[in-house]
């Protein structure tokens, strides 16, 4: 989806997957998704189909009916990751039938600036939980997390200073330096 995308270079292109059980309703689809701006990854027309599409992708949306030769949209939903969030689009009858809450429901008959807002707005959805994830801070492993203390038990007993202290010490040494705390904390056990 690369001309709607105002967060242009902080992420990998989010997808479009359509998949719906007739060739021509799928190509309208498309059609209208490329007319706004959108990149459409895969068309489909089997769940199975979609299955194998989405696993080629990181993320982004699937826009479907909610039956298919194969499976209905919620068999779908349990074959996708989670980085997938999942438009169907059905008639009320249809939708009384088998749906539930667990995705988001657009009615037939269909207005496009509805399909447009929705897409839009789950894929800047997706975008923002993504950089969440990314931004989160890395987990240190137990042998690392023991060299940073090695490091303060030194510098609190070389130097006088509190746990605190030696770990802005560390802190600020890494920064000074562009190296991370592990780096920072075997530069100081290597100094005593």
């Amino acid at each position: 989806m690369k001309n709607w995308n105002p967060y242009e270079g902080e992420w990998k292109v989010l997808n479009i997957v359509v998949v719906f059980p007739k060739k021509e309703i799928v190509l309208k689809m498309k059609n209208v998704l490329i007319k706004n701006g959108f990149d459409v990854s895969a068309v489909c027309v089997t769940g199975a189909q979609a299955i194998q599409a989405v696993e080629r992708l990181e993320a982004g949306v699937v826009v479907c009916g909610i039956r298919f030769a194969d499976m209905i949209y919620n068999e779908l939903k349990e074959c996708i990751p989670d980085t997938f969030e999942m438009v169907v689009i059905a008639s009320n009858a249809q939708w009384q039938e088998y749906g539930d809450d667990d995705v988001i429901y657009l009615p037939l008959p269909l207005k496009a600036y509805d399909l447009v807002d929705t897409v839009s707005d789950l894929l800047t959805d997706i975008h923002r939980r993504l950089k969440r994830e990314r931004e989160k801070p890395n987990k240190r492993s137990s042998a690392d997390q023991g060299v940073i203390n090695q490091a303060k038990s030194l510098l609190m007993e070389k130097n006088g200073l509190t746990e605190e202290e030696a770990h802005r010490y560390l802190q600020k040494r890494s920064m000074d330096n562009g190296t991370n705390m592990v780096e920072t904390a075997y530069m100081v056990l290597q100094v005593f």
